[in-house]
């Protein structure tokens, strides 16, 4: 397979250039360009970049502000949020613009580079601690993320068949994962290994006919689970 081509949009040089040097020892990606602020990211790649790894806090543009030029610029591009904010509104406001996903800067290397991959296939990724906000202000009924989430969550044709085809373990890891629950808090809260919690999640993602654990989370939440 041909490497992943990523573009890397941070001001903080010592920040940028560390996290290039981390990605480029995998075999997986290659650096299609970096910049320090929107202006440069605009114009900064002459090969057009897989995946956008976007910083919110830039000079001039925000990050966010800066979605709609970046898809104009890339448009087959993703966009994955890296940032330090841990604002719910800030990350409704970066799913609302068009982003693909919204990491914390805190995140593990092993998590970051299979959030990239993941991305790419299509799968929204959210950081745990902020989908666990992102749930709860969506139990709230928070107006921004209850247009998100709306938007995000399919409507089943026959949602009673569709829950009951869970089994009894699966509805119960539906529940938690209502919470925002990382698999890894999960497997601690039901003693199952870490691997077995993904197998379920995969199943339950499946059988309601959902692509992603934040979809997942959201279907639960709306439905009074967890």
């Amino acid at each position: 397979m041909n490497p992943i081509k990523l573009l890397v949009i941070d001001d903080h040089t010592l920040f940028r250039r560390g996290l290039i040097a981390l990605l480029s020892q995998d075999g997986r990606f290659r650096l299609a360009g970096q910049a320090g602020d929107m202006g440069e990211a605009l114009r900064c790649c002459t090969d057009t970049p897989d995946v956008i790894l976007l910083d919110n806090h830039l000079p001039g543009v925000r990050g966010i502000d800066g979605i709609p030029a970046l898809k104009k610029a890339y448009p087959i591009a993703r966009i994955l949020m890296l940032t330090v904010s841990e604002d719910e509104e800030d990350l409704a406001s970066a799913m609302m613009a068009g982003a693909d996903g919204y990491l914390l800067k805190t995140v593990e290397t092993e998590q970051l580079c299979d959030s990239i991959e993941n991305v790419l296939a299509g799968e929204c990724v959210i950081s745990p601690d902020m989908m666990t906000k992102f749930v709860t202000a969506f139990r709230s009924k928070a107006p921004a993320q209850r247009e998100v989430a709306d938007a995000m969550v399919p409507q089943p044709v026959a949602e009673d068949a569709t829950l009951e085809s869970l089994s009894a373990r699966e509805r119960e890891i539906l529940a938690i994962l209502a919470r925002g629950d990382s698999n890894k808090l999960i497997a601690r809260e039901l003693d199952i290994a870490e691997t077995t919690v993904k197998v379920h999640v995969q199943h339950i993602l499946r059988k309601l006919n959902l692509t992603s654990r934040v979809q997942a989370a959201l279907y639960a939440a709306a439905r009074g689970l967890g």
